[in-house]
């Protein structure tokens, strides 16, 4: 599939009172993961610290899906995560 046919999706990342910092690397791994694979368009944390946001291509929502609730940050219990369907422009 290429990026053309690949949809962008919102990946956005709340923190929970059980946040642990040691989640923050392995999410960055994921990151950098994700962007050698041409999946990751953009990502950051929010100013206030309460979280971050990053957009990926995916070929459906079930794909973004997996790929967020894969994230460290996810798996750890350290953040919520929630994913749209985003149909941004450039």
């Amino acid at each position: 599939m290429t990026g053309d046919e690949r949809k962008r999706y919102l990946i956005f990342t709340r923190r929970t009172p059980a946040f642990d910092q040691a989640a923050i690397a392995p999410h960055y791994a994921h990151l950098d993961a994700l962007r050698e694979d041409g999946r990751l368009e953009l990502a950051g944390p929010f100013s206030d610290r309460s979280g971050g946001a990053y957009i990926v291509r995916a070929g459906s929502l079930a794909e973004a899906e997996a790929i967020a609730f894969a994230d460290p940050v996810h798996t750890s219990g350290s953040s919520d995560v929630t994913v749209y369907e985003w149909n941004a422009t450039p």
